[in-house]
């Protein structure tokens, strides 16, 4: 590939549904930001993580692997010390590599191969609950309580948030950034709940003209079993409309407010003259679902879950407007800034390059991802392909689930028992079983558990299972 070496800012944000920004087509929330690196840029339409959970994506997404590969099941699995991250690689390239705010490292190593972390990591500091499969899926004593917390004010997630993005401006500021090349690993909060905005924020989106989920009737009652249990695990099965509705014009506030970070740090590099060589990716690290299908938070792979933002931003070396429908995943971006940065990876990525598809010349992608979920919410490994029209969900000893997301892009009709899709569904579970074996998982998993809970409570004398919230601050 012959380019210059550009700078690379990338905006990480934290459980934003792509459908709820005015980029991905909602007629309500203001993303103006975004929606302008769309219009100059690249917008990938169906672009997914790799475990919808935030510690497993994100450990994914820093090393180009899948979960499975380097075992980092749920937010209480730190990253091994000996796994290279795209930021290693980067430096090793002559790169200034620096993280500011949330990558969710857990355990002593705070920094897996950036020179420095530039601001504070509230989640990395909070202690994560270690969950046991054996004792399945258990539901909630109590109701979540972030629906009915949902209002205006402010948090100590604002304030990181707020902090996080005055560190990255400094950053972009110093005259420095002119020499050596640089990647800015610029991770927020936002709009991860709380559902809490200060009031300007919270003022754009009166929970009375906020729209509701659509759940046709019947749909809860005769939904898939993991969703069901999903629901009653994390206390969502008695949400009233007004909190539905709060929660929502909370979650949008935080996206507009979200929003308007991206848009001071693009200033940012315009007013540095930095603009021109920087190459700038705005994703997330999964979905929320908001309400859709009864269920909030992610950890499913519905789309508003498992699907993500992702869009590519580099005047002159990228076209401008152009949409790209191919499925996409997590991955596939890491492979891409080790392309651009001209870096070598150690081992074998599981993705594979953007670049040439973002260009729009590239015949036969893949068009597939791959997602997986070890954690809390479900009792054994649960597995999704999406390759072309159709969406694959495993989980051990339920039926399948399969969706065809062009006519049913809401996913209400599963056709895994309709015969006429039956070479269609086998097709794509071997694909998804080929290198991934969830019997052999659920071994790994359980015994990684019971020896995790048995340090935690030999070293600490707390329960293993204490729950997370709130942040230790």
């Amino acid at each position: 590939m012959t380019m210059p070496r550009p700078n690379l800012l990338v905006i990480m944000s934290d459980e934003h549904a792509p459908q709820f920004s005015g980029a991905y087509g909602h007629s309500r929330v203001q993303t103006p930001h975004m929606d302008r690196l769309a219009r100059e840029g690249v917008l990938f339409e169906s672009a997914y993580c790799n475990s919808p959970v935030c510690v497993p994506s994100r450990m994914s997404f820093m090393t180009g692997r899948h979960v499975h590969e380097i075992g980092t099941w749920d937010n209480a699995s730190p990253l091994s010390t000996e796994i290279p991250t795209w930021a290693h690689l980067v430096r090793a390239q002559g790169y200034d590599a620096v993280l500011a705010g949330k990558q969710h490292f857990i355990g002593p190593d705070q920094l897996h191969g950036f020179r420095a972390q530039l601001a504070r990591d509230l989640h990395a500091e909070l202690y994560h609950p270690i969950h046991d499969w054996a004792e399945g899926t258990p539901p909630a004593a109590v109701p979540w309580a972030h629906l009915s917390r949902a209002g205006p004010g402010t948090t100590v997630e604002i304030e990181v948030d707020d902090a996080v993005e005055q560190a990255a401006l400094k950053y972009l500021r110093d005259p420095a950034r002119g020499r050596d090349p640089w990647i800015l690993n610029v991770s927020f909060i936002a709009p991860h709940f709380p559902f809490v905005v200060p009031q300007r924020f919270w003022d754009l989106y009166p929970p009375e003209e906020v729209d509701m989920p659509v759940i046709p009737p019947g749909h809860l009652a005769g939904q898939h079993p993991v969703y069901q249990r999903l629901r009653a695990n994390f206390g969502l099965t008695d949400v009233s409309e007004s909190q539905v509705r709060r929660a929502r014009a909370g979650y949008y506030g935080l996206i507009t407010y979200l929003d308007e970070k991206i848009g001071r740090l693009i200033d940012a590099l315009e007013q540095t003259g930095l603009r021109d060589n920087t190459l700038v990716v705005y994703c997330s690290d999964h979905g929320e679902m908001a309400g859709e299908h009864g269920l909030w938070r992610k950890s499913n792979f519905y789309e508003h879950a498992s699907r993500v933002p992702l869009i590519m931003n580099w005047p002159g070396h990228l076209p401008a407007g152009r949409r790209v429908p191919e499925t996409v995943s997590l991955v596939d971006l890491v492979a891409t800034m080790i392309e651009v940065t001209g870096a070598s990876p150690v081992g074998t990525l599981d993705g594979d390059s953007l670049w040439a598809l973002a260009q729009g010349e590239v015949a036969g992608w893949k068009d597939e991802a791959f997602s997986e979920l070890h954690a809390n919410g479900i009792a054994r490994p649960i597995g999704m392909l999406r390759r072309g029209r159709y969406k694959l969900n495993v989980s051990l000893d339920d039926p399948p689930e399969l969706y065809d997301l062009v006519a049913d892009p809401c996913e209400m009709h599963d056709l895994a028992a309709d015969p006429a899709h039956k070479a269609i569904l086998d097709a794509l579970r071997a694909r998804l079983y080929d290198g991934w074996d969830p019997v052999a998982l659920e071994r790994r998993v359980r015994e990684s558990q019971k020896a995790r809970r048995l340090i935690r409570v030999v070293e600490t004398g707390e329960a293993p299972d204490k729950d997370m919230w709130p942040a230790k601050v």
